[in-house]
């Protein structure tokens, strides 16, 4: 049977030539000659460090523009508050989503179950599986799928005969 999983993924290699160009532009800019400004990454975090919160939104601006160019889809970046200390030092944490999680997968399904298509959809380790007897009808769920916004970015891959 025919058969496609829907995915919610991350560019990891994007994902690092957006911040090693933010890091460069970074050290080039004008207005962050002399603050202690820096971009950490780690496995899905990446944390941002500036001496006050003008510079950190500078910071944040730059990463954000760097990921929209270089493609990386802005639905799978949860950004936290800002954590500014009495100091002044501020740091803001952007989180990574990878994979569907259970409410959005479960969304997901729900509407494809509601649409009426001939098809089966399950969620197997965070991504869901569908599977129908005709090419057709899951080339029309993609369509759907593809028309509809959750929130999260969506991408298909291992379509099967």
């Amino acid at each position: 049977m025919p058969s496609f999983d829907i995915v919610s993924e991350v560019d990891k290699q994007e994902l690092d030539n957006a911040i090693n160009q933010a890091r460069k532009e970074l050290a080039t800019r004008f207005d962050f000659k002399g603050v202690a400004a820096e971009i950490l990454s780690e496995q899905d975090k990446i944390t941002l460090t500036a001496d006050d919160a003008g510079h950190l939104r500078g910071l944040r601006e730059i990463l954000i523009s760097k990921l929209s160019k270089r493609g990386v889809d802005l639905r799978n970046i949860e950004q936290d508050d800002p954590a500014i200390s009495s100091v002044g030092h501020a740091r803001q944490e952007l989180k990574i989503r990878q994979g569907l999680e259970g409410n959005k997968a479960k969304e997901i399904i729900q509407a494809i179950k509601s649409q009426g298509f001939k098809v089966q959809s399950q969620l197997q380790d965070r991504q869901i599986r569908v599977t129908g007897k005709k090419k057709d009808e899951l080339q029309t769920v993609i369509q759907f799928v593809r028309s509809r916004d959750f929130g999260v970015a969506t991408s298909f891959k291992n379509f099967r005969d």
